[in-house]
Order: C-alpha cells, then sequence, then structure tokens
C-alpha cells in the first residue's frame, strides 16, 4: 500500500522543486512565514488604497471601502 520502493535516482540533478521525494525541514514554519508576509502585504496595499480613494461624483449605492476611508464624508455626505 505503499506504492512501492523508493528506485534510485541520479545524485547530480537539480531541481528547484527539491528533486524527488523531498522533505525539506522546516517547511511548516517557511510556509507560516510566507503566510504572514502576504498578509502584511495585504494590510499595506489596502491601507495605502484607502489612503488614496476618492470620490468625486457620489455613487448611487453604499459601496463598503467608504466605511473606512477617511475622506468619505467629503466626498458622499449623505453617509452618518
Amino acid at each position: 500500500m505503499g506504492g512501492g520502493r523508493h528506485f534510485h535516482f541520479p545524485k547530480h540533478v537539480w531541481s528547484p522543486a527539491g528533486g524527488w521525494w523531498v522533505n525539506p525541514p522546516h517547511w511548516k514554519r517557511n510556509t507560516g512565514f510566507a503566510f504572514v508576509g502576504i498578509g502584511l502585504a495585504f494590510i499595506a496595499i489596502a491601507r495605502i488604497s484607502s489612503d488614496r480613494e476618492r470620490r468625486p461624483i457620489a455613487p448611487a449605492f453604499h459601496i463598503p471601502s467608504q466605511r473606512w476611508c477617511k475622506h468619505a464624508k467629503e466626498d458622499d455626505p449623505s453617509l452618518p
């Protein structure tokens, strides 16, 4: 049920994915670091986006990003 034995493979072959039967050390930690980095980048992009958001013409319906945009009240006086 294990799929058989591991076959012999050339040791001189290089692969960016790690090669045959790779089990890199600390892969869970490295994956966590990657997700944290992606999350921090997302937060930074969202913050910059909300700082630069302007609406010269008031939208016909409420847009959710107007809740955290600091210029929403000056752009749309109907918001509380």
